[in-house]
C-alpha cells in the first residue's frame, strides 16, 4: 500500500511532537500463562480428531444451497465454436436448477489445441464444486494418443453430466460409389478429405481401418464445410459430417445423388454396444458395414479401438467435469441439478438445435459408464499410434 498524508497537516510543514512515555504492561502471572498454553493445545487435540474441520470447515457448496457463489466453467478452446457455444448455454440454464440459484462465468482459455486450458484446470482448479471443466473430442483425443504436452488425465476428474453427437460417412456417387462394399477392391483407392489425423477424423480413420477399405487420405482442410465442398467439386470422393450438419452439407445432395450415405456412425448403448443412431435409424453402423463387408460380426483390437473412440468423439463427446477431490455432496448436487435441467420439457424444445437431438445424460448410472468409456486400455493406445505412424506417418510427440 502507498503512505499518504493527512489531509489536514499544512503542506511543507513537519511538527515533532515528543513521545509520549507508555507504562509497562503488567507482567503475565504463570497461571495465565499455563491457561493460554493449555488452550491451544486442546486446540491443537480437537483439530486432529476432528481432521482440521475448525480451522477448515466444509466448504459452503456441501451444504446444498450454492447461493452466493459462481458456477465457472473452464472453456479450453476459442470463443465462437461449436463447444464455446454448448458450454455457455447450458451454464446459462443449469444455474437456475442449482439450489441457490449460483451465477455463471464462462472462461475461455484457448491454445494448444484445448491441451493448454485443460492443463490449467487440472494444475490449480478449485475442488468445492464452482470451477467446472468443460471437456470435449479436441481434449480426449491427445489425452487418448498421449501426447507430451497433456498434464491432465480424464481419470482424475469426475463428470456431471455427458452430451454427444452422431455423424454419417458418406461418398461421392461420381467416384463409382453406390454402397459400402464399393469401398473395398477398387482400382483406384478413394480419397478421404481430413482436417487432422489427430483430431475428432481418427474415429473415421479407424473406421476405415476396420473395413479394409480402399482408402487414402489428404488432411488440411480448415473445417467439415470445405471438405463437403470439395467432395461436390470433385475433388475428394469421401467425407463425414456430425448430426448438426447433416441437413445443410449432405441430406440435399444425397437426395438429388450426387451423394451416397454409407453408414452412420451409431452410438454406444448403456452395455458398451454399438447400436444405431436415432437420428439415423435407417442407416447402418460402421459394424453393420463391416458385417455386410466380411460376412461376420467385427471383433478383435481394431474393433475394441472403434468402439473405445466411438465413446469419446461421440457418444460422451461433450461434458462438464470437476476434479475427483470434489465433496461428494457437491458433486450429487450439480449432477442431480443437471439431471433435473436435461429431463425439462421446456428445455429439450429451446436446447433442440445445439443439443442436436442427443439428450444431456446426467442419470445416477451416468458416472459408472463414462468412467468405463474413459478406461482406454494400453492395448488400444499402441493400436493408433501405431496405425497413425504406418499409414499416414505421423508420429506422436
Amino acid at each position: 500500500m502507498t503512505s499518504q498524508k493527512s489531509a489536514l497537516e499544512p503542506p511543507g510543514i513537519i511538527q515533532e511532537t515528543a513521545p509520549t512515555e507508555q507504562p509497562d504492561p503488567p507482567q503475565h502471572s504463570r497461571r495465565t500463562v499455563l491457561a493460554v498454553v493449555a488452550s491451544f493445545a486442546a486446540l491443537g487435540v480437537a483439530t486432529t480428531v476432528l481432521g482440521g474441520g475448525l480451522l477448515n470447515p466444509p466448504s459452503s457448496t456441501e451444504d446444498g444451497n450454492f447461493s452466493g457463489e459462481t458456477l465457472e466453467f473452464l472453456i479450453p478452446l476459442a470463443s465462437g465454436g461449436g463447444t464455446d457455444t454448448w458450454a455457455r448455454f447450458i451454464g446459462t440454464e443449469l444455474t437456475n436448477y442449482v439450489p441457490g440459484r449460483p451465477g455463471f462465468a464462462p472462461v475461455n482459455e484457448p491454445g494448444g489445441e484445448g491441451i493448454s486450458g485443460t492443463n490449467k484446470f487440472a494444475r490449480s482448479a478449485k475442488i468445492d464444486g464452482t470451477e467446472i471443466l468443460v471437456g470435449t473430442a479436441s481434449t480426449v483425443v491427445p489425452w487418448v494418443l498421449g501426447r507430451s504436452a497433456v498434464k491432465y488425465s480424464f481419470e482424475d476428474l469426475k463428470p456431471l453430466v455427458v452430451n454427444g453427437t452422431g455423424g454419417v460417412i458418406y461418398a461421392r456417387t461420381g467416384a463409382g460409389v453406390k454402397n459400402v462394399n464399393d469401398l473395398r477392391n477398387r482400382d483406384r483407392p478413394l480419397e478421404f478429405g481430413g482436417i487432422s489425423a489427430t483430431g475428432l477424423d481418427i474415429t473415421t480413420l479407424v473406421a476405415f481401418d476396420l473395413l479394409e477399405a480402399d482408402v487414402t487420405s489428404t488432411f488440411g482442410f480448415e473445417g467439415r464445410g470445405p471438405v463437403n465442398l470439395a467432395l461436390q467439386r470433385g475433388e475428394i470422393d469421401l467425407d463425414y459430417q456430425t448430426t448438426s450438419a447433416y441437413g445443410s452439407a449432405v441430406e440435399g445432395i444425397a437426395k438429388e445423388g450426387k451423394a451416397t450415405v454409407l453408414m452412420s456412425f451409431g452410438q454406444l448403448n448403456e452395455s458398451g454396444e454399438v447400436i444405431r443412431d436415432p437420428n439415423f435409424p435407417d442407416v447402418p453402423t460402421v459394424p453393420e458395414a463391416y458385417e455386410q463387408l466380411h460376412g461376420k460380426k467385427p471383433t478383435g483390437q481394431k474393433f475394441e479401438a472403434y468402439k473405445t473412440l466411438l465413446g469419446l468423439t461421440y457418444t460422451y463427446q461433450k461434458g462438464l467435469w470437476v476434479p475427483k477431490e470434489t465433496p461428494d455432496k457437491a458433486v450429487t448436487l450439480l449432477r442431480e441439478s443437471s439431471e433435473k435441467l436435461g429431463t425439462d420439457q421446456d428445455f429439450q424444445n429451446k436446447a433442440a438445435k445445439v443439443l442436436g437431438g442427443y439428450p444431456l445424460v446426467a442419470d445416477a448410472g451416468m458416472a459408472d459408464r463414462v468412467r468405463e468409456a474413459y478406461t482406454v486400455s494400453s492395448s488400444v493406445r499402441s493400436y493408433v499410434k501405431e496405425l497413425l505412424e504406418s499409414k499416414y506417418d505421423i508420429h506422436v510427440e
